[in-house]
C-alpha cells in the first residue's frame, strides 16, 4: 500500500519541477529546484532502499552545493551587471556549471552512480528521467555553442562508456548510460528544442520500460540476470531489444532519436561532434553488447523449477513498440 507521505512529497516532486520550468526569474527556477530537492530526499529514506541514508545524503550534499553554485551566480550577475570585471561569459559558465552538477553529466559525474546503487529501481527511474527535466530546461536559457559546452558532451559521451566497461551492477551501468545519453541531449539542445523532446520521451520510454523489467524480477546484478533470464524465453527476448533499443541500434525505437541528433548535427555544420559522439557511443554500445550476447550465445540450460514471471498486456504492448517504434517514427514523420 502506497503510504501517504509518498504520495505527498511525489506531487511535490512534480511541482518543483513545473515551477522551475514554468518560472520568468531566476531566483523563482532556483526555487523550484529548491522544492525539488527536498521532496526527493524522504523518498530516498525509503527501507526498501539498499543504503536509504548515505545515498540521500550524498545527494543533498550535491544537489545542495549546486544550489548554492547556481544562487551565487544569480546573485552575482545582479550586484555586478554593470561592473566589466566579471565578464558574461564567465557568469554563465559558473551557472551552467551548476545545472550540470545537478543532472550528473560529466566530469560532474561522481556522485551519480553512487547514489543510484544505493536505491532501489522506482527511486532510481525518478533519479533517471524526471530529475533531469528541470536542470535541462534551465540549460536552454543559456545554452549556446561554445568550447565549453561541446567539452561537456565529449566528456560525458568519453568517461561514461570508459567507466561503464568493468560494471556488474545493472543500477550503475544504467547510471553511466544516462550519463552517456546526456551528451546526445546537450548536443541536440544546441540548435532544436523539439530534437531535444523527442529524444528526452523515447529515453524515458525505454528506461521506465527496462525498469519496470528489473523491478518485476527483483534483479540488481547480471549474475543476477543471466540466472533469471533462463526461466523464459520471452524474458530474454523483451531482455534483447530493450537493451539494444537503449544502445540504438536500428530497427528499434532508440536509434531514431540519435538519428535526429546526427542529422541535426551535419545540418548546422557539426561534422567534427558528430563524428566524436558516434565514435565513442560504441564504447558504452560494447558493453550493452557484450551483455546481450552473453545472455544469448552462452548455452544455458532452462531452470524447470523456477516460476516464470508473467507479464501483463501493457508490458506486451511497451515492448512491441520498443521493437516496432522507428518503423512508425519514420512514417509519421517522413515527409
Amino acid at each position: 500500500m502506497l503510504n501517504f507521505y509518498k504520495l505527498m512529497f511525489f506531487f511535490s516532486l512534480i511541482s518543483g519541477t513545473l515551477v522551475a520550468i514554468s518560472s520568468y526569474s531566476w531566483f523563482s527556477m532556483w526555487m523550484g529546484l529548491e522544492i525539488n530537492l527536498l521532496s526527493i530526499i524522504p523518498l530516498m529514506s525509503d527501507s526498501k532502499n539498499l543504503y536509504p541514508a548515505e545515498s540521500a545524503l550524498k545527494y543533498f550534499i550535491t544537489q545542495a552545493l549546486a544550489s548554492n553554485i547556481l544562487l551565487f551566480s544569480i546573485l552575482l550577475s545582479l550586484n555586478l551587471s554593470e561592473m566589466i570585471i566579471f565578464s558574461h561569459n564567465f557568469l554563465t559558465l559558473i551557472l551552467n556549471s551548476a545545472l550540470l552538477t545537478k543532472m550528473g553529466s560529466a566530469p560532474f559525474h561522481s556522485w551519480f552512480p553512487e547514489v543510484m546503487e544505493g536505491l532501489n529501481w522506482t527511486n532510481g527511474l525518478i533519479l533517471l528521467t524526471w530529475q533531469k527535466i528541470a536542470p535541462m530546461i534551465l540549460l536552454f536559457y543559456n545554452c549556446h555553442v561554445s568550447m565549453f559546452f561541446l567539452t561537456i558532451i565529449l566528456f560525458s559521451t568519453i568517461m561514461s562508456g570508459i567507466l561503464g566497461l568493468n560494471q556488474i551492477s545493472l543500477r550503475k551501468i544504467m547510471a553511466y548510460s544516462s550519463i552517456n545519453h546526456i551528451s546526445w541531449m546537450l548536443a541536440s539542445m544546441l540548435n532544436s528544442q523539439m530534437i531535444w523532446f523527442v529524444y528526452f520521451l523515447v529515453y524515458s520510454i525505454i528506461s521506465i520500460n527496462i525498469v519496470w523489467f528489473f523491478n518485476k524480477l527483483n534483479i540488481y546484478t547480471l549474475n543476477q540476470l543471466y540466472f533469471t533470464l533462463n526461466s523464459s524465453k520471452m524474458i530474454k527476448l523483451f531482455f534483447l531489444i530493450n537493451f539494444l533499443s537503449l544502445g540504438g541500434l536500428p530497427p528499434f525505437l532508440g536509434f531514431f532519436p540519435k538519428w535526429l541528433v546526427i542529422n541535426n548535427l551535419l545540418e548546422n555544420n557539426f561534422y567534427l561532434l558528430g563524428t566524436l559522439l558516434i565514435i565513442f557511443t560504441l564504447i558504452t554500445l560494447f558493453f550493452y553488447l557484450r551483455i546481450t550476447f552473453t545472455s544469448l550465445m552462452i548455452n544455458f540450460s532452462e531452470n524447470l523449477n523456477l516460476k516464470t514471471p508473467t507479464f501483463s498486456f501493457s508490458m506486451i504492448l511497451i515492448n512491441f513498440l520498443a521493437l516496432s517504434g522507428l518503423f512508425f517514427c519514420t512514417m509519421l514523420f517522413s515527409t
